[in-house]
């Protein structure tokens, strides 16, 4: 049903960036549109996930550079079934991370400095989880697409503000109908944009979940994040808000969790999920994926070949 859901969805965002184009510029208009759109994704498809991990200063790592790191998604990749994705830390004192890159393929798995501070490992192994269930899913390409078609339709409605359009004949779409559309437009456009990704964040979690077989691992990662987040700001998504759909918990200070103008679900309402699907996993006497880790807090640091901050 989630993927019926998103389908719809993703149907209905091209059809309004294709109802704007003829709007503005009939059947000619819609077909420029329709290119304008092609282009811009396909830059998208090769660039988007460079463009990101450099937006925000990452800098990749490996098994020698950090050790404990590597090692648990190359595991949690094995309990996957995806290729080895490419791992990258943010110096960044919020507790956040990103998944990246047009296929699993050519995936990428970003976490913040201030993640590997503020969660234990087991918390950690669901974060990464939950990142790799969006790979799984080609989370990471849709959410690219859906972007950068909102991103159009948001300069089609400009377009049709200062230029005026026209429909079927002679029909004029006036100036009245032209600041509709530039600022209804947009909203429809970000309302479809913000419903697919909200969407998705609930499958990576469930995907997540049941690549770890903890549930509660990342339950407890997303009451920690969620916490902290709104109190330590992350000035690069604050400079770029349309980055923010990206990350595992909504990294924009003083955003509003649960309405129509937020990217992710409540926390609440994805960890009471986890927590069902934790209930139903012992019910079911479902064997956990990952061997239980130690509770404490995660041991990166000096050991991990990474120096930064209190882990050891």
């Amino acid at each position: 049903m989630s993927y019926f859901r998103t389908a719809i969805l993703l149907a209905a965002l091209t059809a309004l960036f294709m109802g704007i184009g003829f709007l503005i510029g009939g059947q000619s208009g819609m077909i420029i549109a329709l290119l304008i759109a092609g282009g811009m994704n396909l830059f998208a498809y090769w660039n988007s996930d460079k463009m990101v991990l450099r937006m925000y200063g990452a800098h990749e790592v490996d098994q020698r550079s950090a050790p404990e790191l590597y090692g648990l998604v190359q595991q949690l990749a094995q309990n996957a079934g995806l290729p080895m994705p490419k791992v990258y830390i943010m110096e960044n004192p919020q507790p956040n991370a990103f998944a990246t890159g047009r296929n699993p393929e050519h995936a990428a798995v970003a976490v913040t400095t201030g993640l590997m501070q503020t969660v234990t490992h087991d918390e950690l192994a669901g974060v990464l989880a939950h990142e790799l269930g969006h790979i799984k899913h080609h989370d990471t390409l849709l959410m690219t697409i859906t972007a950068t078609i909102a991103g159009a339709i948001s300069m089609l409605a400009n377009f049709a503000f200062f230029f005026g359009g026209r429909g079927n004949g002679n029909n004029q779409v006036g100036f009245i109908g032209a600041l509709a559309l530039m600022i209804l437009g947009p909203l429809a456009a970000g309302l479809v944009q913000m419903a697919i990704s909200r969407t998705r964040e609930y499958e990576a979690d469930r995907e997540g979940a049941e690549i770890s077989g903890r549930p509660l691992w990342l339950a407890s990662a997303l009451e920690k994040i969620a916490g902290a987040a709104h109190q330590i700001p992350n000035m690069v998504a604050e400079r770029n808000p349309a980055s923010a759909h990206l990350f595992i918990v909504n990294p924009l200070s003083g955003a509003r969790m649960d309405n129509l103008f937020s990217t992710h679900p409540s926390v609440e309402n994805r960890v009471a999920r986890l927590v069902a699907m934790s209930k139903e996993m012992g019910a079911t006497g479902a064997v956990p994926r990952m061997a239980a880790e130690p509770s404490g807090p995660w041991s990166g640091g000096q050991s991990a070949g990474y120096r930064h901050g209190p882990w050891g």
